[in-house]
């Protein structure tokens, strides 16, 4: 089984490779062995490839400059997906997507279901959307897994930026936005398990419980110093969205409903803080 993972440089790219079934021959390709928004240059790594299955892990994810580019965040997000998707259905190969909480506004008060309708507030957000749907016109059979927060031990991620802050100075994190974290590698074995079972359509992934950033960047400092990651516990100081401007808006609460993920997977994922305390381990000891 050859699998294109596409976005091989990013946190999931790499887990994906780290978890690869030994089945699985993974041909890892990142942005600079292949641009995405060249149809041709997709066309041709497709059909030298000749996979069976195409992941694509890629993303404009810089949320709040996508609101100055949106044809670029546009590009990426939506119009590539859909080549992507294309290029996968004309060759008999299954495509898988991975998209966003971002989708949603945050109004609903519960936990969004995979068939409840998008309505995302930013650039971000819409254009993940539109790649969900391009996606789905061009290989109907898609597998499409929306998740949200996601961090690893490599990377850039609000863990590292929480690590790196408090080791100098006091943080502000805002406690009105809740979703839940994801620890890469769990997506990543997450979405092997629905390729397997050969799973279409909308799912959602992410660890278990929920929490708002504050809360994140609370368990942050407090697991990083039982493992002596840090050497002090400067002030985390509770704010809310409107202290903290930014270009793009946020959904106020991003929770997703994994009812139908965990029958698939067979179990739910661990809470976000089991997943946390693994990572600051693995950041420990390399």
């Amino acid at each position: 089984m050859i699998v294109l993972v596409v976005g091989a440089g990013g946190q999931l790219g790499r887990a994906l490779q780290q978890t690869a079934p030994q089945a699985a021959t993974i041909v890892a390709v990142g942005h600079d062995a292949l641009d995405i928004t060249d149809d041709s240059a997709v066309a041709e790594m497709v059909a030298n490839t000749g996979p069976g299955i195409i992941v694509n892990a890629s993303a404009y994810n810089a949320v709040d400059k996508a609101e100055t580019e949106p044809e670029i965040a546009r590009a990426v997000n939506a119009a590539a997906v859909g080549t992507l998707a294309r290029s996968a259905a004309e060759i008999g190969a299954r495509f898988v997507h991975v998209s966003t909480d971002f989708v949603f506004d945050g109004t609903a008060g519960c936990a969004y279901r995979p068939e409840d309708l998008p309505a995302p507030l930013s650039v971000y957000g819409l254009t993940k959307w539109e790649g969900e749907r391009l996606a789905t016109i061009m290989a109907p059979d898609s597998l499409i897994v929306r998740t949200s927060w996601v961090y690893a031990v490599q990377g850039k991620n609000f863990v590292h930026t929480m690590l790196r802050t408090m080791a100098k100075s006091d943080v502000r994190v805002v406690t009105d936005q809740i979703g839940t974290p994801t620890f890469a590698p769990g997506l990543a074995r997450a979405l092997w398990s629905l390729i397997s079972q050969k799973a279409q359509g909308i799912y959602h992934y992410s660890d278990s419980g929920v929490a708002s950033w504050y809360d994140f960047a609370v368990a942050i400092q407090e697991e990083a110093r039982a493992l002596d990651l840090l050497s002090s516990s400067p002030r985390i100081i509770p704010i809310v969205s409107d202290e903290w401007p930014a270009p793009a808006r946020r959904p106020k609460f991003s929770v997703l409903d994994k009812t139908k993920t965990w029958k698939a997977l067979g179990a739910a994922a661990p809470h976000w803080r089991v997943n946390l305390r693994e990572m600051l381990h693995m950041v420990k000891h390399g």
